[in-house]
């Protein structure tokens, strides 16, 4: 919806306006932050985590950022942009003035650049484990130009770059606000080889760039990486807006919870992200600060349809009757965690009150088994991460040991398959056949419902296993409807067939909580963690 309210109006003021000037004051300018995992790689067009994302968005901008506070898009590097009529054309005015941290001009250039780069994307640099956002919101390359939404990208003098897709995407606009779109140094790409991607699709190896060498025009530029320690980032003192306080970034591994809990509490670090619910008082008690996102996320069981006790609709349903979402979200989730009924938030556009249900009933859950031919039940891997949280699932052994209980009591045993979460537990449950039931989940990047079901449905993915060309097709034409009343109703429609076809069972939005030093005086709480320490105010 705002998407299109933004294409067809003028500009709005970037949310990062400024002089360039530091906010001053005597404080302690190094700010440290408790990470759960490393980041999977640091060039964000192969990105698909949060932890990459997190720093990706210290280093790199895109020409759409979030208004403070929301989901919902804003001028960034784009100061403005206008869409034609038919939808299919965007220009986008640039900012004036700005780098990339080696010295290379941000211009209309550079932006295509970029554009050109992901479309050209060839072998396994199209796989799921790599460029997870283009293939799932822009479909196709351009050795694979049949389904590709992007057509061109031409550039207009220094300032002025316009995008010309080959098909319409409502939210074509929102989905720029995503780090995985964010604009690189051509130069520095080129330099470092950035492309040059090996290894294979279920395990691909990493560029020069992408180890160690990523280049925007963020407020931080990078420093080093200490693969399994820590990421240190320092300050652009050639950024284009206010360079804030924290001159200083260390992200530290730390990925047990109750580790970056007590390194809070002793002082050797600033703050953490995905407070566990048990911690919440305590942290409150010891003079902590707690601080709560607004839920724009989706923690779900997903089901892998090649398996075949999976692939049979009844035994997908015998499990939805089995599990108690309240006593879950009661049991392992934070305190403002809502039960979710289908894989959007409440908040999203084509949310349906009216889905296909299926309320706890244990007996329904045996009936269904009985009738699917699996009478005294059967014994599946159940894969689950280790050595994370997520801000859909704080406590992912605590989410496993639950729903293990609650399948147990119908019958289904389950072989537990935990797995460490980066990069194996994502590159086996998104890139290959060889998973059962999974837990997984996704923090929305974006408002548009594209960014959910369009994401996690709108084609034959090796995550879930199946192959349903109608609900494909719908998914396809809703996105690409950009009035809101036209396209309202065909998302709810999706939104109830996705829960009678049952390709998994979303559980709960959680509303994830990060814990902060009393020096932390303010800090930029955002749904999507549009999160850039710029912004962090200390007072000591």
């Amino acid at each position: 919806m705002v998407a299109s309210a933004l294409a067809l109006s003028g500009c709005v003021q970037s949310q990062r306006t400024g002089s360039g000037s530091s906010s001053g004051g005597s404080v302690n300018s190094t700010f440290v932050f408790a990470a759960s995992s490393d980041p999977k790689t640091l060039d964000p067009a192969f990105a698909s985590d949060g932890e990459s994302f997190r720093v990706s968005r210290q280093v790199f901008e895109g020409l759409v950022g979030t208004k403070p506070g929301t989901a919902d898009p804003a001028p960034l590097l784009a100061e403005s942009w206008k869409t034609s009529a038919d939808g299919l054309s965007h220009t986008f005015t640039l900012k004036k003035d700005v780098t990339f941290q080696d010295g290379t001009p941000f211009n209309a250039a550079a932006v295509c650049a970029n554009f050109d780069r992901w479309y050209n994307f060839k072998g396994i640099q199209q796989s799921e484990n790599l460029a997870y956002y283009y293939t799932s919101l822009f479909k196709g390359y351009k050795d694979k130009p049949e389904n590709a939404v992007y057509k061109s990208c031409t550039a207009s003098g220094d300032t002025e770059a316009t995008v010309t897709l080959a098909k319409p995407f409502a939210g074509f606009i929102a989905s720029l606000s995503l780090p995985a779109f964010a604009m690189q140094s051509p130069t520095a790409m080129q330099k470092y080889n950035a492309d040059a991607v090996a290894g294979t699709a279920d395990s691909p190896q990493l560029s020069e760039y992408a180890k160690g060498n990523p280049v925007g025009t963020g407020p931080y530029k990078f420093d080093k990486w200490d693969v399994g320690q820590q990421v240190q980032l320092s300050s652009n003192e050639n950024y284009w807006g206010d360079k804030g306080q924290v001159k200083k970034i260390i992200f530290r591994v730390i990925d047990d919870p109750n580790a970056r809990r007590q390194a809070l509490e002793s002082g050797s670090i600033d703050g953490y992200d995905l407070v566990a619910p048990a911690d919440t008082q305590s942290l409150k008690d010891k003079g902590m600060k707690v601080l709560q996102r607004d839920p724009f996320d989706i923690l779900y069981l997903g089901f892998n349809q090649a398996k075949k006790q999976l692939k049979d609709l009844r035994v997908r349903q015998a499990i939805a009757y089995a599990i108690d979402k309240e006593a879950l979200v009661k049991q392992t989730l934070p305190e403002g965690t809502k039960v979710a009924t289908q894989f959007v938030p409440e908040s999203v556009n084509g949310y349906n009150p009216n889905v296909t249900s299926y309320p706890t009933d244990k007996a329904k859950a045996k009936q269904l088994l009985k009738e699917a031919g699996y009478p005294n039940g059967f014994t599946i891997d159940f894969n689950y991460p280790t050595n994370v949280s997520r801000p859909y699932m704080p406590t992912p052994e605590q989410t496993f040991t639950n729903l293990s209980a609650q399948l147990a009591e119908v019958g289904i045993k389950v072989n537990p398959k935990p797995l460490k979460w980066s990069p194996d537990y994502l590159d086996k449950i998104q890139g290959t056949a060889d998973h059962g039931l999974h837990l997984l989940g996704w923090t929305g990047d974006y408002n548009d419902t594209d960014n959910f079901v369009g994401v996690f449905f709108g084609r034959q993915k090796p995550e879930f296993g199946f192959n349903n060309p109608s609900l494909f097709d719908a998914l396809t034409k809703a996105r690409g409807v950009s009035k809101l009343e036209e396209q309202t109703p065909l998302y709810e429609k999706i939104n109830d067939d996705i829960m009678k076809y049952l390709p998994g069972i979303p559980l709960a939005n959680p509303a994830p909580s990060l814990g902060f030093a009393s020096r932390v005086e303010s800090y930029p709480v955002s749904p999507v963690n549009d999160e850039v320490f710029n912004e962090i105010k200390l007072t000591s």
